[in-house]
């Protein structure tokens, strides 16, 4: 099982950079914090105000997400890890919820969010279980 988060999910559907590496990655077992589902929607809408795709384009990719292969996490599972992660880390702690999915299943977390690989790049724990997408 691979912990992956919505910056990854959202290339399913929106055609970026990393699309065809997110892709590859279906073929894996996938888990996400449920949190992902708010963090993949903010991202459509965001791409849909700025018009690079309409609203109902967006509605329809969300629905596209829904139906894809994540097992969906409980949150309130990993928040009180995610909290000491964001608080060692100085992180925001939604981030550090994918990081303590991560811990507890004992796996890494795929992320093509560069600057949540950095945050987590001098940490002896962390660094090895948060990857860049691609990389």
């Amino acid at each position: 099982m691979i912990v992956i988060d919505a910056s990854v999910a959202v290339k399913w559907v929106l055609d970026e950079e990393g699309s065809e590496a997110a892709f590859a990655l279906r073929a894996q077992q996938l888990a996400a914090p449920e949190l992902w589902f708010v963090e993949a929607a903010s991202a459509l809408w965001s791409t849909a105000s700025r018009r690079q795709i309409s609203a109902p384009e967006a509605e329809e990719r969300l629905k596209l997400l829904r139906s894809s292969p994540v097992q969906s996490l409980p949150i309130l599972d990993d928040l009180a890890s995610a909290l000491r992660i964001a608080n060692e880390l100085r992180h925001p702690i939604y981030n550090c919820l994918y990081i303590a999915a991560a811990l507890r299943l004992d796996t890494e977390v795929i992320t093509a969010d560069r600057r949540f690989v950095v945050a987590c790049k001098d940490h002896r724990t962390f660094k090895p279980r948060v990857k860049l997408l691609g990389a």
